[in-house]
């Protein structure tokens, strides 16, 4: 038996491939199925099941597509209740993939169809458990995401309560030496305060694992409803999606409407340019956004456009606008461009208005501060006491908060953020708009 961990550090999402004899079963898979069929390959194998822990909030699922291509069944919860057709997978099931057993149990908490699947190996020894969102590496999944998405909906206590009981009553009786392969690692957005390790054993969370302490069952919900990060916009969109089952990877990407020119940009629709903030100050469409290389991208993109939008997508050479349109697509987003191109020259485009930090240095009251850093960040360090707290994640919806009269700053931690939310306001407010950037490491 061999466990294939496969994993995505721009959506800190695991997915895996467990191989007995020449057969393999897929667990939670990403959106190109590329990389699965090429283990299959290498292994002389076959993929004969895909299994779906739950209906993913953050990302989209190959598992249809990748059913449709190899005939392998599509295991998944009842509770669940996709489009597509399944293969039900509950407690009292079993799947034998060569000679290893997959045995589900029924894992509530993150959402109420939630599973994790035990590998039992050729021994009969139960070898490890993929997790799905329920158990993290120091964390548990968040329960309030489901509140208003999929076929089951819940309150976050409710869920909360459900994930305490999960705990106590099913993985807190699993064997210390069992390993723990969860979906997802640190930087994703369906816990707060995963381990940057990407696998572990229930012996080591029983031990670390803040979740898994011995404490009443109010005591647990309050511990973990308690500052939880943000939900993006499109987290409710991809849980729909995921049951319904997304379109073949490589058939929706090649269907991205190319243009040529910014001229075939129509009205009412928003912009995101790609490129660097410096490419991006130097010329930019009016109305544009910059959302730069950065591993959060496809996070930040479906934070800042709603699944209810259409958007144009901007980079700086055809290499590029390919690999954003398939980063775009791990979220299912590259159904909602309207148009792609490649930014040729910035003839009579925008040219973003420059700081001049020793001016502002010199004065900072002479100027609206914005502070567009998560919570958390905000409460471990104010950068500058007089600055305005509007979240990224809030700012289209809460600009006309900020104050006129004076120009605005904008700061985040590093530069990226601010980036964007000042290309963002640019398009809002009627005043000189500055980016702090990586200056703010200044202060």
């Amino acid at each position: 038996m061999e466990i294939k961990q496969f994993y995505d550090t721009n959506l800190a999402h695991a997915s895996y491939a467990v191989l007995s004899e020449n057969q393999i079963a897929l667990i939670d898979p990403a959106r190109d199925p590329e990389q699965y069929y090429k283990f299959a390959k290498e292994n002389n194998a076959v993929i004969t099941a895909v299994i779906e822990t739950h209906p993913h909030a953050d990302f989209v699922s190959s598992h249809l597509e990748i059913s449709k291509s190899t005939g392998a069944g599509i295991y998944v919860s009842r509770l669940l209740n996709p489009y597509y057709k399944f293969v039900p997978f509950d407690e009292g099931d079993e799947l034998k993939i060569g000679s290893v057993f997959l045995i589900p149990l029924n894992t509530p908490g993150h959402s109420p169809d939630s599973i994790s699947v035990i590998i039992r190996d050729e021994d009969g020894k139960d070898h490890a458990i993929a997790t799905g969102d329920t158990l993290f590496v120091g964390d548990v999944g968040r329960p309030d995401l489901r509140e208003k998405a999929g076929s089951i909906s819940k309150s976050r206590t409710d869920l909360a309560k459900m994930m305490y009981s999960t705990i106590n009553e099913k993985l807190l009786k699993l064997p210390e030496n069992i390993l723990v392969y969860p979906a997802h690692g640190a930087g994703s957005l369906c816990g707060k305060a995963t381990s940057t390790d990407t696998f572990s054993t229930i012996g080591r969370e029983k031990k670390d694992n803040y979740a898994l302490q011995p404490m009443t069952e109010d005591t647990f919900v309050n511990v973990l409803l308690k500052d939880q990060p943000f939900i993006p916009k499109y987290f409710e969109y991809d849980v729909e999606l995921n049951r319904r089952g997304a379109p073949d990877f490589e058939e929706s990407i090649n269907n991205v409407r190319r243009i040529i020119t910014y001229n075939e940009i129509e009205n009412g629709f928003i912009v995101i340019d790609t490129r660097s903030k410096a490419d991006f100050d130097n010329g930019h469409f009016k109305g544009a956004v910059n959302l730069g290389d950065d591993r959060q991208f496809e996070t930040w993109l479906g934070t800042i456009v709603s699944p209810l939008e259409r958007y144009y997508l901007v980079s700086d050479t055809e290499f590029n606008l390919d690999n954003f349109i398939k980063r775009t697509a791990k979220i299912g987003y590259e159904l909602l461009i309207e148009g792609a191109l490649v930014h040729k020259n910035s003839e009579g485009l925008i040219i973003s208005d420059s700081l001049d930090i020793n001016i502002f240095m010199s004065d900072t009251d002479k100027f609206t501060l914005i502070d567009v850093r998560n919570k958390t960040e905000r409460e471990n360090r104010n950068v500058f006491s007089n600055s305005l707290f509007i979240p990224l994640n809030e700012l289209r919806e809460r600009f006309s908060e900020i104050p006129a009269g004076k120009p605005v700053v904008v700061h985040c931690a590093a530069g990226y953020r601010s980036a964007a939310a000042a290309s963002i306001l640019r398009n809002l407010l009627d005043c000189k708009i500055y980016d702090l950037g990586e200056d703010v490491k200044i202060f």
